[in-house]
């Protein structure tokens, strides 16, 4: 296999998935209103639910994809094909299996549709034929697209969320205007049914074009799976991990809404919404570098490795202090400009909030190189983390309402996330002394709330900020200002104490020259 810059394609990739993210955040909140208008309010409605029940169901696929993704690492590396042609062919043969368990619970699943939809003023046939188009695009992926993940593998995930974003935004488009010309809901479902098909032929086009030697059969797979019992080995790992982070995921909303009044939740739902758009933005950007990961630890080279480690752990800590920092500071203004200062919640609410945001940010990195090196054995960790984070959450809301809940995560991150994942990885993984990491750790976390009172301090001094008189003029002007000031700060106090930052730095402006002089 022709093999091509790791930090190339790394920017090729973040650089496609920040386009589409906003792409298809615009073409969202742009067509959103015409449906509402021409479909009703319980179409789309519909629409969700049903989409939502089968996002259950895809539970059954919980880890096989990633450590397809791992152990492909090194063949990739290593430009071995037909050890990457039996791979993905096993990998067709696991997702066939997995296929046809969602497609036989989602037939069970259409059985209860008229109860589970009982209240909307939809015939069956429509909720039956809504129901199985997106059955049936959800289906495309385990027996039609499965090849993809190779792409994924090789740093080529531009090539999927490309065509992916493309394809699915001219439907979107296509379904809007068919929604004001026919207002005809079957319709709607064709379109969906047709696209879903389009993207699958693009992507098996873009499949062969890159790899025209992948040759890949299912029968084949079947009789191959034995000779490959570490993806049996890192899928039952790797499920205990997904099934764990699903769990939080899911049971965090039911604990608020019982520990809190449905007004709060409202409130609450406010700053979710915008601290989940901006964790978008940023997953989008900084993901992007996990398969190059996987790729640098197959090189083998510990010392570029570790180098990388901390260098994408700086640039994380900066992007998490600064995306901290600006939510904490300019989120509630935002929400009295926009919605009215009663929707406002407490600072310590809002600080418990912005702490989430910044827990999930920083340990990217961390979960990263864990992922390269494959180490996903310990599996008593996310269970703990689990368990911890509902303990607190309960006994914590019990006393403190809804702060006590957004306790329950947020201590349970800091342990397991915090403190035992790293430990785990530079113990298992890069092999140094742990404190090294805790030294590391200290010298990015100290400067971000101190540089937030100063430039607190400072913006307030120059604006005359009053929470009470804000206007849209005057928040924006505020925040860039505010922004402005504390990213350049961060990034100046970072680049003089922080060496690995200093390096990253150093590093994308080469890159950025070398490929301007290309």
């Amino acid at each position: 296999m022709e093999k091509e810059s790791r930090v190339k394609k790394t920017l090729l990739n973040a650089k496609v998935n920040t386009i589409c993210y906003f792409a298809s955040l615009f073409i969202a909140f742009f067509t959103r209103k015409i449906f509402l208008d021409y479909l009703g309010v319980h179409f789309i409605g519909f629409a969700s639910t049903a989409q939502s029940l089968l996002g259950f169901l895809n539970l059954a696929e919980l880890g096989v994809g990633t450590a397809i993704g791992y152990v492909l690492y090194k063949p990739i590396y290593n430009g071995e094909k037909d050890k990457i042609c039996e791979i993905v062919s096993v990998f067709g043969y696991i997702y066939r299996i997995i296929g046809f368990v969602i497609l036989g619970s989602g037939i069970i699943l259409s059985l209860f549709l008229p109860k589970i939809f009982a209240d909307t003023p939809f015939p069956l046939p429509i909720i039956y034929v809504g129901f199985y188009a997106f059955l049936f695009s959800s289906l495309l992926g385990y027996f039609v697209n499965y090849r993809m993940t190779l792409l994924s593998a090789d740093q080529r995930n531009y090539v999927v969320t490309g065509y992916f974003q493309l394809t699915m935004s001219i439907k979107v488009i296509v379904q809007m205007i068919l929604a004001i010309v026919l207002t005809n809901f079957y319709v709607y479902f064709f379109i969906e049914i047709l696209f879903g098909i389009v993207n699958s032929c693009i992507l098996n086009y873009k499949i062969h074009q890159t790899y025209p030697w992948l040759s890949t059969n299912i029968a084949r797979g079947r009789k191959l799976l034995t000779d490959y019992p570490e993806i049996g080995k890192y899928v039952r790992q790797l499920f205990v991990h997904k099934i764990s982070g699903f769990t939080q995921l899911q049971i965090l909303p039911l604990l608020i809404y019982h520990f809190t009044s449905l007004p709060v939740v409202a409130l609450y739902d406010n700053y979710v919404l915008i601290s989940q758009r901006l964790k978008g933005v940023i997953s989008g950007t900084l993901d992007s570098t996990g398969a190059g990961i996987g790729n640098l630890i197959s090189e083998g080279n510990e010392t570029l490795i570790y180098s990388t480690y901390k260098e994408l752990f700086s640039f994380r800590l900066y992007i998490a202090g600064v995306i901290g920092a600006c939510l904490f500071r300019l989120s509630s203004p935002f929400i009295s400009v926009w919605l009215g200062h009663e929707y406002v919640l407490s600072n310590m609410l809002v600080l418990l909030i912005i702490i989430q945001v910044f827990t999930t940010v920083m340990r990217g990195a961390t979960d990263q190189f864990l992922f390269g090196y494959g180490l996903f054995y310990d599996v008593w960790a996310p269970v703990t983390e689990t368990v911890l984070s509902v303990a607190v959450a309960l006994i914590a809301g019990h006393y403190l309402g809804l702060g006590g809940v957004l306790m329950g995560p947020i201590i349970a991150s800091l342990f397991i996330a915090h403190l035992w994942k790293p430990f785990f990885l530079y113990s298992k993984g890069l092999a140094k002394p742990f404190f090294q990491y805790v030294i590391m750790f200290m010298k990015h976390i100290l400067p971000i709330p101190v540089l937030f009172f100063i430039v607190v301090y400072l913006s307030d001094k120059l604006l005359n900020y009053n929470l009470s008189s804000t206007s849209w003029g005057y928040w924006i002007l505020y925040s860039l200002s505010f922004t402005s000031l504390y990213a350049i700060l961060l990034f100046l106090v970072y680049y003089s104490i922080v060496p690995s930052f200093r390096h990253f730095v150093s590093r994308f402006f080469r890159i950025k020259h070398k490929h301007k002089l290309n």
